[in-house]
């Protein structure tokens, strides 16, 4: 049995997790999974088929079969004791997350302590499965409800932030008593192989989770549609999202989707301007952008938008970008060419139109400096397009009205931020914004796993968190006792 250890190399190949144990792929071919610093391999990973994501729910669903019944009490060890190996083997996760996706040390611990939150949160979802007793009309009829575990769920995660996702898009479905299947990121599929054998040690069933890797354009539509499958779990760009849900909508099939996000941050005259950059840094910078919460509209009052602008620029400039590992390192490097060509295109198509580079817009290797722009107009493609990388833009704004206005001029939803020491206005502005989630003198940047996470328009559907998840993954069935009127 093939072991995926985290220690990536060109030879020999990681095979996929099906049903409890590493089995090669139906192709027979493997793909190189590269480091995003150099481009160099890491690991030669298993190319998945139609094939093998048929075999990897038929296993889901056999221990489905097997496991439905299985003790609150059991789940709640498995999810236990997974979050402790989580402590045991931080390190091998962290260096995964550097070498694999490009992650700064800093983001890198997050990600791992977040997975651990995660899983002790989830392991607490098993004995919350609870029903109701309910008043009846008819005399001697005793009436009940009970949740009832779905069966398959289909999780495909992405690359940005894989372990987090993972652990996410896996843990409270196991809670609740289904089983799942991974369709990893290409671009990140060490991470998930890593998780399942650390789900084996735990004492997670054989068949309970599975990793598929492979290319989500070939054999993703087979995963979302298969019959099996009972929910869909997506997080990626709005145009897959879409594209999935027009395929579940047919099927009359559940799906959760997190998509991207164009966030806007307000900064109001009288806020805090040096905890407003700090803000505007982390949201935009952590991770190099790539994050779906940055916030890369950035509206500031005029009478301190050059004074923002000036502490902002200074912040991005002095942001580390050296070794990944140096707790100091913000800023790392792009995960693939064709991403890393997204971010100049739109960097120089600004550039072109006529917007101010304030800083950055060059690059280091594969890492793009911290790069903020102002005079960005309708014309250019950053003002509506994501970009994810660390490109953002400042707008001044005349008062508190336009602010709201220019923050809901978008398709997306996601999250939004104010800055702002009225709280009236900053009351309001979380009413008025039409996002799924806003922060206030805080950056978009958050996420815990209770809460109920996601967005609105082209920012997604539905919600992802431990307490929300019960009612995405179980299904009511009200039943019904008649007994004899005395």
């Amino acid at each position: 049995m093939t072991q995926a250890t985290g220690k990536g190399s060109a030879e020999g190949g990681v095979d996929l997790w099906i049903g409890g144990a590493r089995v090669p792929p139906s192709t027979g071919q493997y793909f190189i999974d590269r480091n995003p610093e150099n481009d160099q391999p890491f690991a030669r990973i298993a190319e998945a088929s139609a094939a093998d994501i048929d075999r990897a729910v038929q296993a889901a669903q056999t221990a489905f079969d097997e496991n439905r019944n299985r003790l609150a009490a059991d789940r709640e060890a498995w999810l236990s004791k997974a979050a402790g190996l989580f402590e045991k083997y931080r390190d091998d996760f962290v260096n995964i997350l550097v070498d694999e996706v490009g992650s700064p040390f800093g983001k890198a611990h997050f990600e791992v302590q977040y997975a651990i939150n995660c899983l002790r949160a989830a392991a607490g979802v098993a004995r919350r499965v609870t029903g109701q007793t309910i008043p009846s009309d008819t005399p001697g009829r005793f009436s009940m409800s009970v949740r009832e575990p779905l069966g398959v769920i289909a999780s495909i995660s992405p690359f940005n932030v894989p372990l987090l996702k993972n652990v996410k898009l896996s843990s409270t479905p196991l809670a609740t008593g289904n089983t799942v299947v991974l369709l990893t990121s290409e671009e990140a599929p060490m991470v998930a192989n890593r998780l399942a054998d650390l789900y084996h040690e735990a004492g997670v069933p054989a068949g309970a989770f599975n990793v598929i890797t492979g290319f989500g354009d070939k054999i993703g539509d087979a995963l979302t549609t298969h019959p099996l499958v009972k929910v869909v779990m997506f997080t990626g760009s709005s145009r897959i999202g879409k594209h999935i849900a027009g395929l579940c909508g047919p099927l009359m099939r559940r799906v959760v989707l997190e998509l991207g996000g164009k966030n806007p941050m307000v900064v109001l005259a009288d806020a805090d301007l040096d905890a407003a950059v700090e803000a505007a840094a982390f949201s935009q910078f952590f991770f190099q952008g790539q994050a779906c919460m940055a916030s890369s509209r950035i509206f500031v009052e005029r009478s301190v938008e050059a004074e923002f602008c000036r502490r902002y620029q200074a912040k991005a400039e002095s942001l580390g970008m050296g070794d990944l590992r140096d707790p100091n390192t913000w800023v790392g490097p792009i995960i693939s060419e064709r991403q890393r060509q997204r971010v100049r295109r739109h960097i120089e198509d600004a550039k072109a139109k006529g917007a101010k580079v304030l800083t950055g817009g060059d690059w280091i290797g594969n890492r793009c400096r911290p790069t903020i722009l102002t005079g960005v107009t309708e014309a250019m493609t950053v003002c509506r397009e994501e970009t994810f990388g660390p490109v953002t833009s400042v707008y001044p704004i005349a008062d508190f009205e336009e602010a709201v206005a220019r923050a809901n001029d978008t398709n997306f939803g996601l999250s939004a931020a104010i800055f702002t020491r009225d709280i009236t206005k900053a009351l309001q502005f979380t009413q008025r914004v039409r996002t799924g989630m806003v922060h206030i003198n805080a950056p978009t940047i958050a996420d815990e796993p209770h809460v109920p996470f996601g967005g609105i328009g082209d920012s997604g559907f539905g919600r992802e968190g431990t307490d929300i998840d019960i009612d995405t993954f179980t299904e009511w069935k009200w039943i019904t006792v008649q007994l004899p009127v005395s």
